[in-house]
C-alpha cells in the first residue's frame, strides 16, 4: 500500500483520493511547505498537479520535489491547463528545471504546450487528438528524460524508441471533471510499487480505461459515471484486465 504524496488541485481532491483507496493505495493531500518535506520521508511517490495555482502551493511544490529528489522518492507531473496562460506553462517548465521527473501525463494540449509546440488549451481541456502531440511527448522524454503519457481517446505512452498505446477508455470520461487529474496520481500509485515508469504508466492508464468502459456500461450520464467508475476501479479483476485490455505498440 504505498503512500502517494499528492500536491494537487481543489477540483479533483476527493475524485483523486477515493481513486488512490480503491486501488488499495494510501493519499495523502499536503500542501503547506511547512510539513511538505517531512510527508515526502514516509511517501513511496510524489504526484504534483498544478490544477490550481497560487505562489504558495509553488513554494511547496519545489520544496517537495527538491526533498524526493534528495530521498530517490519518484515524481509525477501534471501540467493541467498549460497553454492556457503564461503563468502556467512557465510554471511547468521551471518546475522541471527544479528535479528530474518520472513521469510526465497530460492532455495533447498541454504536452505540446511545454514542448513550446504553441499549442493552446481550453482551460484545462485539451484543444488537440492525443495522436498529434506524440512528436512532442518525444521531445520532452529526450530534454528531461521522463516517460510521456498522452491522454485521450487513445492513451499514448513515449519513452525513447518505446512507444505504447492504450486504446481502453469510454467517451463520457471527459465530462466528468477530474478524472484526469486522477489518472495522474494512478500513475503515481503503480509507480510507488514498480521501478518501471513506463510499466506504470501502462498500468495505470489500461485500469483507467477499463474502469471507465465498465462504468458506462451501466452509467445514464457523467454524475453515475463518477460513482461507477470507482467501483468499478475497486471490483476490477485480473479476468477483466486480460480479457478486454486494448494495448498496441
Amino acid at each position: 500500500m504505498p503512500l502517494v504524496h499528492n500536491i494537487t488541485n481543489y477540483v479533483a481532491m476527493n475524485t483523486t483520493a477515493n481513486a488512490l483507496l480503491t486501488i488499495w493505495a494510501s493519499p495523502v493531500m499536503a500542501h503547506a511547505e511547512e510539513e511538505v518535506g517531512d510527508m515526502i520521508e514516509i511517501a513511496k511517490v510524489l504526484v504534483i498537479n498544478i490544477g490550481t495555482l497560487s505562489e504558495k502551493w509553488i513554494q511547496s511544490m519545489q520544496k517537495a520535489m527538491r526533498q524526493a529528489q534528495n530521498r530517490s522518492v519518484p515524481i509525477v507531473l501534471d501540467p493541467a491547463g498549460a497553454g492556457a496562460t503564461p503563468y502556467r506553462t512557465e510554471t511547468v517548465l521551471h518546475l522541471l528545471s527544479v528535479a528530474p521527473v518520472a513521469i510526465i501525463r497530460g492532455n495533447a494540449s498541454e504536452i505540446m504546450s511545454i514542448a513550446k509546440s504553441g499549442a493552446r488549451t481550453k482551460g484545462i481541456d485539451s484543444l488537440a487528438a492525443s495522436e498529434s502531440a506524440v512528436s512532442a511527448a518525444r521531445e520532452l522524454n529526450r530534454v528531461h528524460g521522463a516517460v510521456v503519457c498522452i491522454s485521450g481517446q487513445i492513451d499514448h505512452i513515449v519513452s525513447g524508441d518505446i512507444h505504447l498505446q492504450v486504446k481502453n477508455g469510454h467517451a463520457m470520461m471527459p465530462r466528468v471533471t477530474g478524472l484526469g487529474c486522477t489518472a495522474s496520481a494512478l500513475c503515481g500509485a503503480f509507480l510507488g510499487v514498480n521501478a518501471s515508469a513506463i510499466a506504470a504508466a501502462v498500468h495505470a492508464m489500461t485500469v483507467m480505461g477499463l474502469a471507465g468502459e465498465l462504468a458506462a456500461e451501466q452509467a445514464k450520464g457523467p454524475g453515475s459515471l463518477q460513482v461507477h467508475f470507482l467501483d468499478k476501479l475497486y471490483d476490477l479483476t485480473e479476468s477483466d484486465i486480460i480479457s478486454r485490455i486494448k494495448l498496441a505498440p
